[in-house]
């Protein structure tokens, strides 16, 4: 349905999920974080679905959460109505997710790209904490997931202070894995998100909960979960067929089992 704040659509093997709030800019509520959960989980359960992608328009990715719907809620409020515990929801999609980036990305809305796996950023993009200009601070990540993406120094700039950094600059930083012109950028998120769904389904959901583990974990616990799941991927069809096709000189066939 053109008038609702999510759509939906599928590209290939991809779940492509537009948030359509544009005289917003796209800012995040409740209804806008429950249908992108809504459909992140349908397209996570969905066989043929094999990578998400969550994008905006060419002016705003999402500019923030809608103040207006959060100006009077109080603490017990924000305690009880499970909003922010979306995010977590989010984290639990097994399938990759990429984040196609164009215009304003802040606030909730950098929280919502960060939550992704990998964020793909046109020319024109802006990445920003400013939730101290208001009184607050992130609170559905930011804080945490941009110091590690950033470093320390550069996050405490962003967090405090209310630096937005350019696509260059968040290239530079490592928070995104590429920039290009903004006719371009969604173009390509489809296509990386497709070419990760056209492989080994099972390696793909293990590598990515590896790499996450990886920030999580001290490195010991993190390399043991590795192994386990490297070990565990030599029970699957896929791993056999792989390697026989790899010695057959020849494309493989996956199952995801």
């Amino acid at each position: 349905m053109a008038d609702s704040v999510v759509l939906i659509e599928v590209v290939d093997r991809v779940g492509l999920m537009r948030i359509n709030r544009p005289r917003q800019r796209n800012a995040l509520n409740g209804a806008v974080m429950s249908a992108l959960i809504v459909a992140a989980e349908q397209f996570d359960a969905d066989p043929k679905i094999g990578a998400l992608v969550i994008t905006g328009d060419d002016a705003a990715f999402a500019a923030g959460a809608d103040i207006a719907d959060m100006a009077s809620t109080t603490t017990v409020e924000m305690l009880t109505n499970g909003r922010i515990e979306l995010w977590d929801r989010l984290k639990r999609i097994k399938k990759p997710i990429v984040a196609a980036v164009s215009g304003w990305c802040l606030g909730g809305g950098c929280e919502l790209a960060m939550a992704c796996d990998m964020i793909v950023a046109s020319e024109t993009a802006q990445f920003g904490q400013p939730e101290i200009n208001i009184g607050v601070i992130p609170g559905a990540g930011g804080t945490q997931r941009l110091t590690r993406a950033v470093g320390k120094a550069l996050a405490m700039e962003v967090v405090l202070n209310g630096r937005f950094l350019s696509a260059k600059e968040a290239l530079q930083a490592g928070l995104v894995n590429r920039v290009l012109p903004v006719e371009m950028h969604l173009t390509l998120a489809l296509e990386l998100a497709n070419q990760i769904a056209a492989r080994a389904p099972l390696a793909v959901r293990l590598g990515k909960e590896a790499v996450n583990n990886a920030f999580e974990t001290p490195l010991t616990d993190g390399i043991a979960g590795e192994r386990r799941s490297f070990y565990l991927l030599f029970s699957s069809d896929d791993q056999k067929e792989g390697m026989q096709a790899f010695l057959e000189k020849r494309k493989p066939v996956w199952t995801g089992k």
